[in-house]
């Protein structure tokens, strides 16, 4: 069960890197090409699964923090990486909301 812990962990830093990378890439093509309609409606379906995969693994984490007291600390800490993108989700919508305008 320890390498359960181990596994999600990672798995989960690695998931929110991935999401901010693809976030971050999906911004500036969008300041790059303002007037491509396709990287809005990709960036609002990128968001949509990002939330769904993220929310998956952050009940996931939620779970095993319950279970192994020992490893809370741990595991708060992969949450707490985890949630971190939503912040930089609401920045870069602010920053599209204000460049269409």
């Amino acid at each position: 069960m320890i390498t359960q812990t181990k596994s999600t962990g990672k798995f989960s830093t690695y998931l929110a890197i991935t999401s901010f990378g693809i976030g971050t890439l999906l911004l500036i093509l969008y300041l790059l090409f303002p007037e491509t309609m396709l990287l809005i409606y990709a960036g609002y379906f990128y968001v949509l699964l990002a939330i769904l995969i993220n929310g998956i693994t952050f009940l996931h984490l939620f779970y095993l923090f319950i279970i192994y007291r020992l490893k809370r600390e741990i595991i708060a800490i992969r949450m707490l990486i985890l949630l971190a993108n939503i912040p930089i989700a609401l920045f870069y919508l602010n920053i599209v909301i204000h460049t269409t305008n």
